[in-house]
């Protein structure tokens, strides 16, 4: 039987690769946070079923405890300081986790157990500044925030350990990938969440930053997938991972209340851009430039080409399918009193 060590298991895409994992029949164990409160949030139905380590990517000597104790054949580095925004505010701690994080785990693998395979998930936002369309393995990065620098180094270091120690470490590249168990701070579940409160009336409002910015999306159990296919390689190596289809913010809004049976007319531009119930004066959607990024990142679109090829991968969950999704969930858990 595999073994398998997730770090940043309660996120949304730990709680799915460990959820694939154990169909496959891996013993699977999950680092976790210590805090004063203890929150498994989306690994909470995961217990009895996982083997939770308590640890920090900033803690050395926990990283090296918790290679002892799973002695695994796969980790995967899902674990992050991952909301954008936060980064401007917290530049240090994200640095501190995103990056020299990636290192002290790639230093517990090198002095514990050296032929473990190691998957990091690096990110789209190194992109940033985009200098080619679309983005794949060989396009220049251009990062855009403290968060995509910090991701930048660790992509490049685990691309560095495997050439300088032969280890079998390697990154996955992912576009923009969300589900019903994004956290309620991203973009596109603050859309879900709050169709679903003006829908039930509980909420009059949706205000957003830039309705233009396009991203590549899918759903995160399909790429959880190619995480896992990339671990099965005879050789390590680095893969985009991506739909190939871009949408703006204002389609996957515009998607999101028809989703939830509600038509919604948009009017102006820029700053002055607002949206209504279609057939009426009611403003449910609006900009605030409060939520525009010091540095914005306009497009991305992302170059499958070689995890298709190579990996043998493909997303079978589309846009449409997504988002309706994510409404649906969002309406269920607003009537069970959930959010």
């Amino acid at each position: 039987m595999k073994r398998a060590l997730i770090t940043g298991i309660t996120g949304q895409d730990g709680s799915y690769l460990a959820e694939f994992l154990l169909e496959k029949g891996y013993e699977v164990y999950g680092l976790v946070r210590r805090k004063s409160k203890l929150d498994f949030n989306n690994a909470e139905h995961l217990k009895g079923k996982v083997t939770f380590i308590f640890g920090d990517m900033t803690d050395s000597a926990s990283l090296l405890r918790a290679m002892e104790i799973a002695k695994p054949d796969e980790i995967y580095n899902l674990a992050a300081q991952s909301f954008v925004t936060t980064s401007w505010e917290t530049p240090l701690s994200t640095a501190d986790i995103n990056a020299i994080g990636v290192t002290k785990l790639l230093e517990a693998v090198r002095l514990c157990k050296p032929d473990t395979r190691v998957y990091q998930a690096s990110t789209s936002e190194m992109f940033g500044k985009v200098q080619a369309v679309p983005q794949n393995e060989t396009t220049p990065f251009y990062p855009r925030s403290p968060y995509g620098v910090s991701k930048l180094y660790g992509h490049w270091i685990i691309k560095n350990y495997r050439e300088s120690y032969g280890m079998f470490a390697c990154s996955g590249i992912l576009f923009n990938h969300e589900s019903e168990r994004r956290g309620a701070e991203f973009v596109t579940r603050k859309i879900t969440i709050a169709v679903a409160k003006i829908k039930a009336g509980k909420q009059d409002l949706l205000e957003l930053g830039n309705m233009d910015a396009s991203r590549d999306w899918g759903h995160s159990a399909d790429y959880v997938r190619a995480m896992w296919l990339m671990l099965q390689q005879k050789e390590a190596d680095d893969y985009v991972v991506a739909t190939g289809v871009t949408h703006k913010v204002r389609e996957f809004v515009q998607l999101a209340f028809k989703a939830a049976g509600m038509e919604i007319e948009f009017h102006g531009t820029g700053v002055d851009e607002y949206a209504t119930l279609k057939g009426t004066d009611k403003v449910v959607v609006k900009v605030n430039p409060q939520f525009f990024r010091p540095a914005e990142v306009d497009l991305l679109i992302g170059d499958a080409s070689k995890a298709k090829k190579v990996l043998g991968w493909k997303p079978e969950i589309s846009y449409e399918q997504l988002v309706k999704r994510m409404v649906e969930s969002d309406i269920k858990l607003l009537a069970e009193g959930k959010i």
